[in-house]
């Protein structure tokens, strides 16, 4: 059997924490074999937070006890700045967290200002989202007026830290206390940006909110597109992924602002699945045909109603595809469907299940059938 697939050990290893050790040679002293080895020896048995927690503990006491110092330090090791040409997916070595979890521990109180100047240079070489959330907490306004100064920043990781650092609903960090809708004014800086990489972390951090609220997350894109600051294609881009959520939910505003019409005409002439009662573990193809009168945009996704083992139905949807029902050209659709009985996130029950199929938000047909056990 293969070995399974260990991230932490992918990004803290011996090559990695050597060249992590290599950099830090630049400081007169440093004994680079000595820290690479403590940090390799206390791997085992901590997670992959947990060991980003511990090498910072092996470098503490090899730095300076003073911040402003420790500060100066930390920037004198750090490696060239990501690309400044690049766009998009260029995110760093989580090894280079480091200096936010020291900024965080030995700044926060007393050295906010300079530990805010480390974290801008820090960000430049992995992105400090994470470590700008508890300086948030501590000093809102500072912060704030702080990461409005960086959205007009020249380089491009500094710029997405602002949107990244603030969403309310970040994967793996710490909730932040600030009103969720206080970064929007910063968004509507950003949104205009050439960089991909930051428009993707507005469009979550658009997404994010508007669980919270949804008209408000529509009506600021409207009023970006009557801007008309962000090329007109990456804006399209933009207000897909920003409503993600909200299309998935059917919601018709959003929906018409993609294009959709709730109220298009369109025919559902096959809905099925091959084979029709599946066993957990199965897989099937779902077939789908749409036809129309008149040319058509469409987006078809369908819900599955999932039984729980407490006997409720748990509804989850599935994206098919976005396309064009035109008269005379039945638009034609499979997907194939795993009924996965090792799913980690929900367990599947034998039992009568549905599904719904979606047309632009709006269900057309149900399906009924048979989950064998």
């Amino acid at each position: 059997m293969a070995e399974k697939f260990s991230l932490k050990d992918h990004l803290f290893n011996a090559e990695t924490i050597g060249q992590l050790a290599g950099e830090f040679s630049v400081l007169p002293g440093f004994e680079a074999d000595a820290f690479a080895a403590e940090v390799l020896a206390g791997f085992d048995g901590r997670e992959f937070l947990e060991r980003l927690d511990w090498i910072a503990d092996c470098l503490e006491p090899r730095l300076a006890s003073d911040f402003p110092t420790m500060a100066d330090q930390l920037e004198a090791a750090m490696p060239e700045r990501l690309d400044p040409n690049l766009r998009d997916d260029d995110f760093g070595q989580f090894i280079h967290a480091v200096p936010g979890i020291l900024a965080v521990r030995h700044g926060l109180e007393e050295y906010r200002d300079r530990a805010l100047d480390l974290l801008e240079q820090a960000t430049q070489r992995f992105s400090m989202e994470f470590y700008i959330r508890p300086f948030l907490n501590r000093w809102p306004d500072e912060t704030m007026a702080r990461l409005a100064e960086w959205a007009g920043h020249e380089n491009y990781h500094v710029r997405r830290l602002v949107s990244e650092g603030t969403r309310p609903r970040l994967p793996w960090a710490k909730n932040i206390t600030i009103d969720p809708m206080a970064p929007l004014p910063l968004l509507d800086r950003l949104h205009a940006d050439p960089a991909r990489f930051v428009t993707r972390s507005v469009c979550n951090h658009m997404n994010d909110l508007s669980r919270a609220d949804a008209a408000c997350v529509m009506d600021v894109i409207d009023g970006w597109r009557a801007l008309g600051q962000q090329d007109a294609k990456e804006l399209k881009w933009m207000t897909s992924h920003a409503l993600r959520t909200l299309i998935k939910q059917g919601d018709a505003r959003a929906m018409e602002m993609l294009g959709f019409s709730a109220d298009a005409e369109v025919t559902v002439d096959r809905l099925e699945m091959v084979p029709p009662d599946p066993a957990i573990g199965d897989k099937v193809v779902v077939e789908i045909e749409l036809s129309a009168a008149e040319e058509v945009p469409v987006l078809v996704d369908y819900s599955i109603g999932f039984m729980r083992p407490s006997g409720a139905v748990s509804d989850k949807v599935f994206k098919v595809k976005q396309g064009v029902v035109k008269p005379g050209q039945p638009l034609k659709l499979k997907k194939t469907q795993v009924f996965k009985g090792d799913a980690t996130t929900y367990a599947l029950v034998a039992g009568p299940h549905e599904l719904s199929l979606m047309v632009n938000g709006v269900v057309r047909e149900r399906l009924g059938f048979e989950l064998r056990g």
